[in-house]
């Protein structure tokens, strides 16, 4: 079974807090172990000098992360987040950000993650995170 969109959507929507919901994340994809959200621009989300805020990156990398051990395990399973590395290597201005997690490797109790982030139009890399999370169920 592949977990749909609709299903991704209404795991972000029922697993996540008030405040990552309120970054606007919506699924673009979701296929086998791998999910692109959107994170959309606001000037809410914005930094000093206009960029896009790397908390906000962040906190977008690790909730795209959990989608895509969702779908590579077909629905939520919770989880936790041991570790999280990321390197921001451009910043970006008034464009939405796509946020694309890779599993490297997904075991019974633990995730591997590669997540790419690109401004909306571009292939160059705007961040670019690792992390690791253990699968509590």
């Amino acid at each position: 079974m592949t977990l749909t969109l609709a299903a991704a959507e209404k795991i972000l929507a029922d697993n996540f807090a008030p405040w990552v919901l309120d970054l606007g994340l919506t699924v673009a994809s979701v296929d086998g172990q791998e999910a692109v959200l959107r994170l959309p621009w606001s000037d809410r989300l914005a930094r000093e000098g206009g960029g896009l805020s790397g908390q906000a990156l962040m906190a977008a990398a690790d909730t795209a992360t959990v989608i895509a051990v969702a779908a590579a395990r077909d629905g939520f399973v919770p989880m936790t987040t041991v570790q999280q590395s990321i390197s921001f290597q451009r910043a970006v201005v008034g464009a939405d950000v796509l946020v694309r997690a890779r599993l490297t490797k997904a075991g019974k109790r633990m995730a591997f993650a590669d997540i790419s982030m690109t401004a909306e139009g571009t292939e160059e890399t705007a961040a670019h995170a690792t992390a690791v999370y253990a699968l509590l169920g």
